[in-house]
């Protein structure tokens, strides 16, 4: 079974174009939120998507029902439809992403809903509880998620965020401090922790 983790809000939550922000659903880590688990199939994917301009390439950005599915770095994934690209449902996504690249916001506030297993589910929940410009080692997480000793294996599904910087997986390192494996490169890798970094001096 797929799952997604998700809160529930009162009034609802808004389209990714816009909308109050204090309307805006998060997930995040076990025990820092109000989340419900709920089963959907494994075949649902993304319905439109749109391409971010980021200062470490372009970011394709898919999404379904006013919520992010996916974000893809250059050279990943098929190619999109494209009747099925949407500019317009992207605007407060866009709008965040500046903040994060001008170093004016630490943390995102945006309706995401990656799916994956409940044990992919727990870590990247977890991953969201690491602070803007910290890090831990893929040891630590494994211990933070109840699985020490299995750190390889976090390390996989670490590699499979399927929204990285808005979930970030950056921010996990070797044991040694290192910079080990990441989808984007570790190129990309290197210059967000290197912003997130000279944000905090």
């Amino acid at each position: 079974m797929w799952v997604r983790l998700g809160e529930r809000t009162s009034r609802g939550s808004p389209a990714l174009g816009g909308g109050a922000r204090g309307e805006i659903s998060r997930f995040r880590g076990p025990g820092r939120c109000n989340g419900v688990m709920e089963a959907v199939s494994a075949t649902e994917t993304a319905t439109y998507w749109d391409v971010y301009e980021s200062p470490i390439g372009p970011l394709t950005l898919l999404a379904a029902g006013g919520r992010l599915r996916r974000v893809r770095f250059p050279g990943e994934g098929s190619a999109l439809a494209a009747a099925q690209r949407r500019p317009a449902e992207f605007e407060e996504v866009r709008a965040q992403l500046d903040e994060y690249f001008a170093g004016e916001r630490e943390e995102f506030e945006l309706p995401l809903e990656p799916l994956g297993s409940p044990a992919q589910m727990k870590v990247w929940s977890a991953l969201r509880t690491i602070p803007y410009g910290a890090t831990v080692s893929y040891g630590e997480l494994a211990e933070r998620v109840g699985r020490a000793g299995e750190a390889r294996e976090i390390g996989t599904i670490v590699g499979r965020t399927p929204l990285p910087i808005l979930i970030p997986c950056h921010r996990v390192v070797g044991a040694d401090g290192s910079l080990t494996g990441y989808g984007g490169g570790l190129p990309r890798k290197r210059a967000l922790l290197d912003l997130e970094a000279l944000t905090l001096c």
